[in-house]
Parts: structure tokens; C-alpha cells; sequence
């Protein structure tokens, strides 16, 4: 009876050893690429969505699987819970405590992205294109408001062309590729504000991760200049303050509060959006709809578009708040 209740004990923790990971233990990119490329092809016969372009995006926001949400509920996209009946998990994300989507398998998490994409009209246009246009279609995610992240298209490209990850878009094998030797650093993608910073720099060089993506664009590697409803921004660095960037771009001190309607002293986040020209009175939206946590200002900011007409075209009081799923007028109505 001792044996056997030992045998019994034993096979019931075996379970909990096989498939416990250690965090010293990450999946590298080419690891993950060949875990999960045949759910990528299932998801693409079903669905319509490339498969390269299901895998690029999973990378991106999973930290190639690394992340809590892809170890701990299979989620490798973020989706949280609305309209959701399945299992859950609680993270804080943006507010404490939100509710995430649980799956009981990756493919089940790639489904469930790839219908997310066929149920919003704004993305009704990608299945127009071909299958093998995954350059049409990561340009055509970005258009379509899935990421604020300028470079978002150029990275999902990027690392479709360095895996040569369009090959089963096209019904063929992946080439085979001995295993990095070390583990790659992972991208973070945080829906829907930009990047802007990968984690190595926060290490110490001594401790330092080596990649075996030395062609990896950091879009913070260089000052850019970006655009949006035909008016100028850039993406805050971390340390950025009006004054330093004021010195760096050549404007007067008054120029940058002024035009993102902020006061002088006011904090500057990492990778915050800083107009460096004035913003508009209209965009070529007619409407907006308000998000929760939406407020004048943060919308005036995302589209370009001074506060002032948003009170303006919308008959709004100074102390007016803005509730979720309340359209917001962008443009003056005809009479």
C-alpha cells in the first residue's frame, strides 16, 4: 500500500514539474516561430488572416510568448474581456485588476484574434486583399487605428522579411535554422500608446542579452518627425522636458506648451505624442467615439485637432466629460 500510494503522489506531481517554467527560462523568437507556425496555417485556412502576419503580430505583443498573459492565460494578443462568455484572467493593465481572455490553447488565442479582425468593419478591407500581401495588410492594420505605434507596420514587415515568415502565406516551408544561441530580446507593443524603449536598455552591460536581430530598428535611435491630421509631432524621449526639446528643435520656450495645450512646467511621458506645430481646427473625420478614460484634451491630442473646436463643434460647456461611446463631432456641421 506504501508503494502504491507513493507511485500515486508521484504521478500526480509530475504534471506540475513538466510544465512549470522557471523565468530564467525564455522562448526565443525562432523558438516560437516553430512552436507555433502550424496553428498560424490552421488559423490563416479558416480564417482568411496571412499567417505571417498572425505571427508577426503575436511577437510583437507577446514578447515572443514571454509575456504574463501568453504564459499564464494563452493570450498573445492583450484581448480583454468585452463580449466574452470563456475563461478569464486578472491583470492590471491600464486601471488595476482588468479582465483579459483566457484560452486553452494558442491556436484558440490566434481564432480568436483573427475573428476580432474579421467582425470590425474598419478592418473589412484587409480581406479584399490577397493572402500573400502581407505588406498591404500590416500597412492596411495600422491605417485601420489597430496601433498608434507609427512604426507599427514597418516592424510587423520587418520581422515577417527577416523570418522569411511570408513563405507560409504562399503553401511553403520555413527554411530551416539552427537555434540562436541565446535568447532574443523581445519587442513590447503596448495597444494603444507607442513604444518607447526596448527592455535591454534598462540593463546593466555587463548583464547584457545578445540578439540575433542586430538589424532591429529602435524608432527612438533618431529624432523623427511624424504627422497626423496634417500636423507635425514627435514621440517624447524619457527625460524630456518643453525646455530640452524647445533647445533641440529650435522653438521658443512658449511653442510646444502652447500647441499641446499644456502648461509650462507640465510632465512629458515617454513616447507621448508632442505636436511641434499648431494642431487643426477640423480632421477628416467627421466623428470621434469616446473610449473610457477619454477626456477634451486626450482626444485633441490623438487626432490632431484643437480642444477649443471639440467645444466648439460639439456646443460643449468648459467642465463638459466626455462618457464612453459618445460621439464626438471633429468637423463644423452644415447649416
Amino acid at each position: 500500500m506504501k508503494i502504491r500510494s507513493f507511485i500515486f503522489y508521484t504521478l500526480l506531481f509530475i504534471p506540475v514539474i513538466t510544465f512549470s517554467r522557471g523565468n530564467s527560462t525564455r522562448v526565443t523568437r525562432e523558438e516560437y516561430i516553430a512552436q507555433h507556425k502550424e496553428d498560424a496555417v490552421k488559423d490563416m485556412k479558416k480564417t482568411g488572416v496571412p499567417a505571417s502576419i498572425t505571427l508577426a503580430q503575436a511577437l510583437l505583443e507577446s514578447e515572443d510568448g514571454n509575456s504574463v498573459l501568453a504564459t499564464e492565460a494563452n493570450n498573445h494578443f492583450g484581448i480583454k474581456c468585452a463580449e466574452w462568455t470563456g475563461d478569464t484572467y486578472t491583470k492590471d493593465d491600464d486601471k488595476k485588476d482588468e479582465c483579459f481572455r483566457k484560452y486553452h490553447s494558442v491556436l484558440e488565442s490566434f481564432d480568436d484574434h483573427s475573428n476580432f479582425l474579421r467582425t470590425r468593419d474598419r478592418y473589412a478591407s484587409l480581406f479584399k486583399l490577397k493572402i500573400t500581401d502581407y505588406k498591404g495588410w500590416a500597412k492596411g492594420l495600422k491605417k485601420a487605428g489597430y496601433a498608434t505605434n507609427p512604426e507599427y507596420a514597418a516592424r510587423l514587415v520587418k520581422i515577417i522579411e527577416d523570418n522569411q515568415l511570408h513563405l507560409l502565406d504562399e503553401g511553403k516551408n520555413l527554411p530551416a535554422s539552427p537555434v540562436a544561441s541565446a535568447p532574443v530580446v523581445p519587442e513590447v507593443i503596448s495597444t494603444p500608446v507607442p513604444v518607447a524603449a526596448t527592455e535591454t536598455k534598462n540593463k546593466k552591460p555587463e548583464k547584457k542579452i545578445s540578439s540575433s536581430y542586430p538589424n532591429e530598428v529602435d524608432i527612438f535611435e533618431k529624432r523623427k518627425i511624424y504627422d497626423n491630421n496634417g500636423v507635425e509631432y514627435v514621440l517624447a524621449k524619457k527625460g524630456d522636458t518643453f525646455k530640452s526639446l524647445s533647445k533641440e528643435l529650435e522653438l521658443g520656450l512658449w511653442q510646444l506648451p502652447k500647441y499641446n495645450e499644456m502648461e509650462d512646467g507640465s510632465p512629458i511621458s515617454e513616447g507621448q505624442i508632442i505636436y511641434i506645430k499648431p494642431k487643426k481646427s477640423e480632421t477628416s473625420k467627421a466623428y470621434y467615439v469616446a473610449k473610457d478614460g477619454d477626456t477634451i484634451h486626450s482626444i485633441s491630442q490623438e487626432l490632431g485637432i484643437k480642444s477649443k473646436y471639440i467645444y466648439k463643434w460639439n456646443n460643449f460647456s468648459k467642465d463638459q466629460e466626455v462618457q464612453s461611446g459618445q460621439r464626438i463631432l471633429l468637423q463644423k456641421q452644415k447649416s
